[in-house]
Order: structure tokens, then C-alpha cells, then sequence
């Protein structure tokens, strides 16, 4: 290498590196995804297909746009998703002791009750399986949000009407945070289907924000300020 391309390579360097701290100063390199620190309080989701993104592109769920609401607005916690598809109240019940055990959480989300209606189930035993999951959450320390559910008008009105109301006994009972229903927006609109798959049961992408804004105001106080 000669003289002449020696001066040229250390003039670009230099120039480069002048760049780069530039560009680091004025906060112009883009800004990398933080993860929260395993000691941030975790944010517990105990669900069924409504949050564990069947259907979807992975990452597009309202439980990781939770996840990325927090780091954007520099919430410390962590999203630890627990939901199955097709799991009823019962199959929540017996997880949650193990759950509760392993992530230790400060909150802990409800999303279950569907599958028990879609199924027939007793009302009885979906109010009792609720219950019993919201009374061991806030035993372990945590607080609870439940994510109430609604059936269509076909299961009747006597039918609904006591569907609609359990979630609310369950959180009156137990001192638990509500969100009425959690598929407001989503499910009421006047084409009940634009917002669905193809199956027309369960919420498509651009559903999930709106499902996620009807979380957000009731489980944001929940999370302890750090």
C-alpha cells in the first residue's frame, strides 16, 4: 500500500468515527428493543386462543403488543404469557399453582370463561374455577384483572345475562380489577366480522390493539412503579 491510499484509508476512518459519535450524541443510530431485567415484575396472562395468538403471526397478539406498550412507555416488567388454546377455566385452575410457583408475579390476567360456554359448561362451575384462580393469585401476593367475556345473542338472553354477570360477582368477591368485555370494539361492531378470521371466531391482527386497549386502563394501575 503507498503513501496516498495510507492518508485516504485513515482520512475515511477518521471521518467515520466522527460520524458514529455524532450520530450516538444526537441519538441518531436506531434505538434497540430493551428486555426487561429478570427482576422487573412480571405481568401474568392465563388464557385461552383470544391471547395466545391463534392464527397470527407470532408477536402480533395483544399480549406481546402489552409487551411493547410497556417498553415504550419505560414500564419495568415483564409479559410472561401462560395461554393455550382451547384451555377452559378447570384447565386454568389446575395450571395457575404451578404458574404462580415459577414466575412469582405481581399481576395476574384472566382471560378464560369462552371455551366454558362454547362447551355448555355449568355456569356454577365457571364462576367457581374463576374464583378459586383470582383467590389463589391475590394469596400468592398478586393482583388480579379479569378479562370479562360476552355470548351471542343465539345462546339467549336469560344465558347471556348470567354469563356477563359471573365475571363481575368473581371480581366483586374476590377485590379483583375488571374489564366488562374484553372483546369490546371487536365484537359488538355492526359487521361482526370484519374484525375476525375466517373461522369467525377468533380476532384477526387488526383486532388486536383494539383488544389490548381495552386491557391496558385496568391493568396499567396494577403494575408496581419502580
Amino acid at each position: 500500500m503507498n503513501a496516498l491510499s495510507r492518508l485516504n484509508r485513515h482520512s475515511l476512518n477518521r471521518r467515520h468515527c466522527s460520524a458514529l459519535l455524532l450520530a450516538l450524541c444526537a441519538g441518531g443510530l436506531p434505538a434497540q428493543a430493551q428486555t426487561p431485567p429478570a427482576a422487573a415484575p412480571v405481568v401474568l396472562v392465563v388464557g385461552d386462543s383470544l391471547s395466545a395468538e391463534y392464527g397470527l403471526q407470532r408477536g402480533k397478539g395483544w399480549v406481546a403488543l402489552l409487551q411493547e406498550r410497556l417498553q415504550a412507555e419505560k414500564v419495568q416488567a415483564r409479559v410472561v404469557n401462560a395461554s393455550i388454546s382451547g384451555d377452559t377455566t378447570s384447565g386454568g385452575r389446575s395450571r395457575l399453582p404451578a404458574l404462580l410457583k415459577q414466575h412469582s408475579p405481581a399481576v395476574v390476567v384472566i382471560e378464560l370463561g369462552g371455551n366454558d360456554a362454547l362447551r355448555g359448561l355449568p355456569l356454577d362451575m365457571t364462576r367457581d374455577n374463576l374464583d378459586a384462580m383470582a383467590r389463589a393469585a391475590r394469596e400468592a401476593g398478586a393482583r388480579v384483572l379479569l378479562l370479562g367475556m360476552e355470548m351471542p345473542p343465539n345462546y339467549g338472553a336469560r344465558y347471556a345475562a348470567e354469563f356477563r354477570q359471573l365475571y363481575k360477582a368473581v371480581a366483586d368477591a374476590q377485590k379483583s380489577a375488571l374489564v366488562p368485555f374484553f372483546l369490546a370494539g371487536v365484537a359488538d361492531l355492526p359487521d361482526p366480522t370484519r374484525l375476525f378470521q375466517a373461522d369467525r371466531i377468533h380476532p384477526n391482527e387488526s383486532a388486536q390493539p383494539i383488544m389490548l386497549g381495552n386491557v391496558w386502563p385496568a391493568l396499567r394501575p396494577l403494575i408496581p412503579r419502580r
